[in-house]
């Protein structure tokens, strides 16, 4: 069993400690601009998942329900999480794991809206575990004894290969696993420094361009229609500031929405923040963006996480979930 993420844990007490006054009240709590606007942080990932944000700005939705984002890029969601509850950002995009692992380790965060969900189509998600072209790799249980990238350890992406490795009959606890950036993995792969890659959009895309091949769709090798990501915020932020949260809400439902209904749009936004050229751009597979998280799904993944060692306890869906 492996050892749940104490030092990030540890970590991010200690952030809410030096982020809180004397009072016991966050540091930055989000601030209102001209005309009754509030300017909210958001801690996010450089990926296609994030696009309903950036459109959602670029289209007015967030203007029109009073508020402005500053988005702030990170590696991950366990890197996010630290920021939201330090009062670093007042709202962060996560895995649904590292939420998890945060709420069973008494880490005041509260989901807020729903993220990403997979597609539910083997060979056709937007997340894939991927090898070179000449790759000896056929499955995901020839990984056994091989080096697979994965944007953060012990987290969502890990627990999705093992997922795919013991589907495939093989032995998870033989798989190598580094952490690596999703915008590295293409050039590591190609390089030949990694056997395999867990990717996601733009960086899945790239991969393909250079050659490489799919041997697995993890996220749907773990529960069909996977919620694999949502937004949130603390829970002090949450009990202070319920109105701003309630609109934070509303438009991202809207703008989750509309990002479904006008995909064109999101690939075009996706160069704003990513480093992807136009051609590899058509190639990208896009997500799902439901308005509602699949409780089902989440819990088939917390029951993963947890005989993959990232839980002391199980986690408390309602208190964590909207």
């Amino acid at each position: 069993m492996r050892r749940p993420l104490a030092g990030l844990i540890t970590g991010v007490l200690l952030l809410v400690t030096a982020a809180c006054d004397s009072s016991g009240n966050s540091a930055s709590p989000g601030g209102s601009g001209s005309g009754g606007t509030t300017t909210v942080k958001v801690g996010l990932i450089p990926i296609v998942d994030v696009a309903p944000l950036y459109l959602g700005q670029r289209k007015g939705i967030f203007a029109k329900h009073g508020l402005k984002l500053e988005m702030s890029p990170a590696q991950g969601g366990a890197a996010i999480v630290p920021g939201v509850v330090s009062g670093q950002f007042q709202f962060g995009f996560s895995n649904v794991t590292s939420l998890m692992i945060a709420e069973t380790n008494n880490v005041p965060v509260q989901a807020v809206v729903n993220g990403i969900a997979s597609t539910g189509v083997q060979g056709k998600d937007f997340g894939a575990l991927t090898v070179k072209e000449d790759s000896a790799v056929r499955t995901a249980k020839d990984l056994e004894g091989k080096k697979v990238a994965i944007n953060t350890l012990k987290n969502i992406n890990e627990t999705a290969v093992r997922a795919s490795v013991s589907k495939a009959g093989g032995d998870p606890d033989q798989v190598e696993f580094v952490e690596l950036a999703f915008d590295q993995m293409p050039a590591a792969l190609d390089g030949g420094r990694i056997d395999a890659a867990m990717v996601v959009e733009p960086a899945l895309a790239t991969v393909k361009s250079q050659g490489g091949r799919e041997i697995a769709s993890p996220f749907v090798d773990i529960a069909p229609g996977l919620t694999i990501a949502m937004y949130f915020t603390s829970t002090r932020y949450a009990e202070q500031n319920p109105d701003v949260v309630k609109k934070f809400r509303d438009a991202t439902e809207e703008s989750l929405a509309y990002a479904d209904s006008h995909p064109d749009e999101v690939r075009e936004i996706v160069t704003t923040y990513t480093k992807i050229s136009p051609d590899v751009l058509e190639q990208v597979t896009l997500p799902k963006w439901p308005a509602e998280a699949n409780r089902d799904s989440i819990m088939d993944l917390m029951k993963l996480g947890y005989e993959d060692g990232l839980f002391k306890t199980s986690p408390n869906l309602e208190q964590l979930l909207p």
